[in-house]
This record gives C-alpha cells, structure tokens and sequence, in this order.
C-alpha cells in the first residue's frame, strides 16, 4: 500500500482557547456568583479561559464574539456596563478585534464603538479613544506541552540535541524532539525541549532559560502564533535545512505557526514480546522485535466513552477490514476506526464494533479473532515519545509551591514527572513520595527503585485502587528565576 503524505489535523476546540491580559497584568475573569466581568485574578484558570468566535477575519482584524468556558458570552451593555450572557440582537456581543504589532489586542464593541479595558480590577467600555489601558495581552490557554507546525513548510519543529539547534524538517510529530514546554513569565515565552535546553535569540539550544530565550509573541485566531525577540527578529525557517532561527525577511506567511497539544504516541508489543508494526501492504503484524517508525501509534483515546484510534505514520488509522483482519487504511469519521478499550494491570485490550477482540493469531497477524479475551488479546502498551508527564487537572497543573507541602492542583507553571518505566505500561513516577494507607513512601531521584512500591500488600494494584487515598510530596528542584514562575 502507497504511504500517503501525512495530513495535519485541525486543532482541538481546547487548543484555541485564550487568556487575556490587562495592562496590570491580571485576567480578564467570569465572575459567576456576583453576574459580572472583572479583571483581579493573577493565574490562568477555568474562569480566565475564552473561546473565539470569528465571523469575519482580515490581516490586521477581525469581528469576534467572546465566550466563556460556562457557554455564556462577554456583552458590552448601553450604560458601558460589562456583563455576561445571551446575545439579544445579531451585533450584541460582538467586538472588533485588532491585532496590534506590539502583540497586543483592542476588542472594540460593534454597536458603541466603545473600547473594552480595566482599571485593574472591574471591566467596562467607556472610551472611544484609544489608549494603553485599552490593551490586552492574548495568552494560548492550551496546555504547555506542544509542536509548532508551519503551514507553509508543512512539517514541525524537531530539537536536534547533538547540534544544539531547532529544524523544522519533521513529517510526522512521532519523536521526542517534536515536543516543547512553552514558558510563560512576564508577558514572554520561552520554548524548552525534551532535554530541558532553551531556544536562544542566537539559534543555539542552551542549558538555562534567560533573557536571551525569552520571546514575544503574536497570536491570531485559530491557534496561528508567531514569535519575535522583540528588536525585529522573527522566529522562521531558513536555509536548504529549515534552520528555526531569527530573522528579519520572512515570505509572506512563513513565521507563522500552528500551537498544537504535544500528540501521545504509543508502541504495542504482544505476548512473543514483538511489536505490533504496519506492513507494507497496510496489514498489521507482531513481527518486529526493534521499535521502528511504522512500530508507533498515535493514541487518540476519547474518555467519555472509552474509545480509541490508533493512528500509524503512514497518515492511516488502524480499522477492521473484511474476514476480520485490521488494516492501517482507515479515516478519520470511519466507524470502523473506532475500537473499545479495556485496562488490564498495565496492557490493553481492544474489542471492535463486532464484539470480538483484537488478538495475535498465529502468523502474527492482528486480527478481530476471539470472543472472549486471553493472552493474545492482551497488548503491552508504552509511551514511545515523552520521558515526563505534565498533568493538567480543572483548576490547573500540577506543581510545587513553597507555600505548601503537599503538590497543588491549581498550579500556573507545572512541574516534570520524570517517567521510569518498570513494567510494560507501568511507571514509577521518580523523586516523589507517596502516601499509601497512612505509610510515606519515597521514589528518590536516583539509585535503585523497587517495584514492590507499586502494590499495596494485598497485591493490589496502586492505579487501580479506588478506596486508597494517596498524596504526592515534590522533592524536585526549584527553577531559575527567569523562565518559570
């Protein structure tokens, strides 16, 4: 089967979503007890968190409505009162947003011409004269592990760590290196890779983010997003090789980049101990005992329902063809793409919309085989491209504060759980400890780790205990001061 040339996907409803920033540096906020808008709070939450609605976009504007997270829209009233709801006419709630060369944003109501801004703390639009305090600063409230794609090039960005550079050259974002932590501190970005080094204004990855890593950047709806160094520099591919660099003579379009979650990309092995790989011909076998490109799966799973596609490089999603064998020659919306997942002490099992389950049989290949599941059902799974975890809860990440001893859930920045892997799909999260049935329990950072710590004495497993409280305790090492809050 011909590989097809790899289609971006459109970016997810959560990856457009933004935070906006006054100039005092607090969040435009949904206030839902007191029926209100303010601008008090200092993080990025749930309630900081818009969506755009775009109704006509030019280079330089466009006319948006404002939505919160709560389905309820930002409405600019007569009075200049700023309120939420329901639009009442076809032009209530709509502004006019400029894009702003500083980066900055003007929203601009349609009916009054009235300008949105703060004083610091309560919103409101009376002002039809522009000025400072009129602008607001647009931050992507998309989580912070991400790949840059450029449109124009179609390919991401890729950290090659043994030259201390960025290309963008990558076809598929399968690898590590496709990954960044964007940092957000003091209206700037910085961009670190897998192995935790910062892209500098001299091209160069380096060990420690500073002023020399920190970024401007320009934002437009969509997820689009640019980054300069604030002196005329613009981050853009050059050269034969796509070198991501700085520069000042961009072709039209070519510094512009999609923000895009960092995709979770998996290997499946049987039990031979093979990996489940792609074939030439489309077929899926457990024949490779080396993980190779066509041995990787994106993993996209929906939680609601517990379903899964699994996604090859060749561009296909893996769907059950005729005389029950799977192939790698699905689409998207296909029904057939779509496969029920079940956990089972760190493996997989996957049933198709038949009833029957996927299974090795024996000439290795996939196939829906069996009614009842067994040991050729079970697939050991592993995360193939990202050594750290970054979680993201309700409220926000999860992080140390020095404030507290226990981790917070309503972390702005996040920290690193660095992954070990111990058993096929089971991890000890390193240099943390936990509290298991009253008893504190550490993971050191280096040494020996043991396996038992992952059961309780009962043999039960930790990850799926439900009547076991546990606690996380950070032992991990404070940042820099420039480049993480």
């Amino acid at each position: 089967m011909a590989e097809v040339e790899w289609i971006h996907r459109h970016p997810r409803a959560e990856d457009l979503r933004i935070g906006l920033i006054c100039w005092a540096g607090t969040y435009l906020t949904f206030e839902a007890c007191k029926n209100t808008i303010t601008a008090t709070a200092k993080c990025l939450g749930r309630r900081q968190t818009w969506e755009l609605l775009v109704s006509n976009e030019h280079d330089t504007q466009a006319v948006v409505r404002v939505k919160s997270l709560q389905g309820l829209y930002l409405l600019c009233e007569p009075d200049g009162s700023v309120c939420y709801g329901r639009p009442r006419t076809s032009h209530h709630g709509c502004f006019l947003l400029r894009f702003h060369r500083n980066g900055k944003w003007t929203l601009q109501c349609i009916i009054s011409g009235r300008y949105l801004e703060s004083d610091g703390e309560n919103v409101f639009c009376h002002s039809r004269v522009l000025s400072a305090y009129h602008m607001w600063t647009p931050r992507p409230a998309l989580h912070v592990h991400v790949t840059l794609y450029s449109p124009m090039h179609q390919s991401f960005a890729r950290a090659d760590h043994t030259m201390g550079r960025i290309w963008m050259d990558a076809a598929v974002p399968c690898l590590e290196e496709c990954g960044f932590v964007l940092h957000f501190q003091d209206g700037c970005y910085h961009l670190e890779t897998s192995t935790h080094h910062f892209l500098s204004h001299l091209d160069r990855l380096v060990p420690q983010p500073s002023s020399q890593t920190a970024f401007h950047m320009q934002v437009r709806p969509g997820g689009i997003i640019a980054l300069c160094d604030g002196e005329g520099g613009t981050l853009y591919p050059q050269g034969a090789h796509q070198l991501l660099c700085l520069g000042s003579n961009p072709r039209r379009g070519e510094e512009w980049f999609i923000l895009q979650h960092f995709p979770t990309w998996i290997s499946l092995r049987a039990k031979s101990r093979r990996f489940l790989s792609v074939m030439y011909d489309g077929d899926v076998c457990a024949a490779s005992e080396r993980l190779t490109p066509m041995s990787l799966f994106q993993f996209e799973c929906d939680s609601d329902n517990l379903t899964l596609q699994l996604r090859s490089t060749n561009g296909y999603y893996l769907a059950q063809r005729c005389h029950r064998t799977i192939i790698a020659d699905g689409h998207p919306l296909e029904s057939d793409t779509f496969f029920h997942v079940h956990w089972n002490c760190g493996k997989i099992i996957l049933q198709s919309s038949n009833g029957r389950f996927l299974g090795i049989v024996s000439n290795g290949l996939l196939m829906t085989s069996s009614t009842i599941p067994g040991p050729n059902e079970e697939l050991g799974i592993r995360l193939a491209n990202r050594s750290f975890l970054i979680l993201r809860g309700r409220y926000g990440y999860v992080g140390s504060s020095s404030e507290h001893e226990l981790m917070q859930c309503n972390m702005d920045q996040p920290d690193y759980i660095q992954l070990l892997p111990c058993r096929q799909g089971i991890y000890h999260f390193q240099g943390w400890i936990f509290l298991v049935d009253n008893i504190l329990r550490h993971f050191p950072s280096l040494g020996k780790i043991c396996s038992q710590l992952l059961y309780r004495t009962s043999g039960e497993q930790l990850t799926h205990s439900t009547g076991t409280k546990w606690l996380l305790y950070s032992r991990r090492q404070k940042w820099h001061p420039i480049g993480r809050q």
